[in-house]
């Protein structure tokens, strides 16, 4: 195909150009034939160069796909291996079932016990002391280690240990957080598990941490001064309060009101009570000192013949020497009023003392009303769900009749003295009149 177009341009040349030589046609077909066979050459080379790569790839085809049908072998020897081996540990599974027996209950038993045993030295003030005696109880629990006789010892040994050092006093140094909220080392005085002391106060336990902490209201006075004198004690017997609960009864403390928030719950009406409480208190002293007075100074009257006028008798006795006339009529009535202004002056202040114990029962029983009837609100809006929402009311009735009876009691009491001591005197003063009366009529009758 390429002679032909060869030729064809040799014709077109030659009739363009018909007056070259015929040597150089000669030279122009040489020239084409050498690049025809050269072109031939080229092909073949092309040829037998894709040939030969394709040899290549099919070799290495076949070379991976040889690969490929041993690796298949080998994985298929391997999955039957594999369930081989899946049967055998199936089969061993069933055979340690089945020779463990009862062993499974037992561990169990003891995976249980190990959390009842953690479970009670988080909770146990002890723990504030020996910090870490439980960890291997969490790898039991976890199963993060086997069961072996040793760990059974350890767990009926860490049970003895706690009913040891619970009969036990020790002292040691640890954390304690006090009320500003800063951790301190402090010496600690632990009586068994019940209590914790430290500096003179007593402590509460936190299991979160096994931390102690400075409780926020201590016990009466007389318990910080046994804890002190607990703390001071280098050997024999002391007295310490305990507290069986292990702490609860201490935490409850926390809670409690004193005697400033009872009152503050009272509200108004308390408050009222107290300031009626007050004025009573106030003519009590008053009229317990006047009375006082004037029975000694009645004593001391009666043993001298002069008239005074710092007492009663004294201006008994005055109130007829002024008198011109001796008939036992106008004697009479002098001495009748005189003994009545002096018990008018001796009684005054009493019958304030019987309204105030009167009344203030009467406004602890209106305090009563009162928080009932917040108590009646707060159920029928909130209902019986929440106890809290009820205590407010309840508080206020209690408070209240508490103070109503507290500040009346004493004071009829102290009223009921009151008057006995004025009834005595008034007494002394009758006694005296008719002896007076009987001194002064018998003159006038012998006129």
């Amino acid at each position: 195909m390429k002679q032909v177009k060869w030729i064809l341009v040799l014709s077109l040349f030659g009739f363009l150009s018909p007056v070259y030589a015929v040597s150089t046609l000669d030279e122009l077909v040489s020239k084409v034939r050498r690049e025809a066979a050269k072109d031939i050459r080229f092909d073949q080379e092309r040829e037998r160069r894709f040939i030969q790569e394709r040899d290549q790839q099919q070799a290495k085809l076949n070379k991976l796909r040889n690969e490929l049908a041993a690796a298949d072998q080998k994985a298929e020897k391997l999955r039957s291996s594999f369930q081989e081996n899946e049967n055998k540990l199936a089969e061993m599974d069933g055979q340690i079932a089945s020779q463990a027996g009862e062993l499974n209950e037992l561990f169990a038993m003891v995976q249980q016990n190990a959390a009842e045993i953690g479970s009670l030295l988080d909770r146990s003030m002890i723990s504030a002391q020996y910090r870490d005696r439980g960890e291997f109880l969490n790898k039991i629990i976890q199963r993060e280690s086997a069961v072996s006789m040793e760990t059974l010892q350890s767990l009926w040994l860490v049970l003895i240990d706690e009913m040891h050092e619970t009969g036990k006093v020790s002292r040691f140094t640890g954390p304690v957080i006090t009320l500003d909220g800063e951790e301190k080392q402090q010496a600690v005085t632990r009586v068994g598990a019940f209590n914790a002391v430290s500096e003179g106060k007593f402590l509460r336990f936190l299991p979160d941490g096994h931390k102690l902490v400075e409780l926020a209201r201590q016990p009466a006075p007389r318990h910080q001064r046994m804890a002190f004198e607990l703390e001071q004690a280098q050997e024999g017997w002391r007295m310490m309060a305990v507290d069986p609960s292990k702490g609860a009864i201490l935490a409850l403390l926390v809670e409690s009101p004193d005697l400033i928030e009872r009152i503050n719950q009272s509200g108004a009406i308390g408050y009222l009570i107290l300031a009626i409480g007050a004025a009573g208190l106030l003519i009590v002293l008053w009229r317990g000192a006047v009375l006082s007075m004037a029975w000694l100074r009645i004593k001391g009257q009666l043993l001298k013949d002069e008239n005074l006028d710092n007492n009663p008798l004294g201006r008994l006795r005055n109130s007829i020497v002024s008198v011109q006339a001796r008939s036992s009529e106008i004697l009479a009535a002098r001495l009748d009023e005189a003994v009545g202004q002096e018990s008018s002056r001796l009684f005054f202040g009493l019958t304030a003392l019987t309204v105030f114990a009167a009344v203030t029962p009467l406004m602890g029983l209106l305090g009563t009303v009162i928080g009932m009837i917040e108590t009646f609100q707060s159920i029928s809006l909130f209902g019986t769900g929440d106890p809290k929402l009820m205590a407010g009311g309840i508080s206020y009735a209690l408070v209240t009749t508490q103070l109503g009876l507290a500040v009346a009691i004493p004071l009829l009491l102290m009223q009921s003295f009151l008057h006995a001591q004025a009834n005595r005197i008034v007494e002394i003063l009758d006694q005296q009149s008719t002896r007076l009366f009987e001194q002064y009529e018998q003159p006038a009758a012998e006129r």
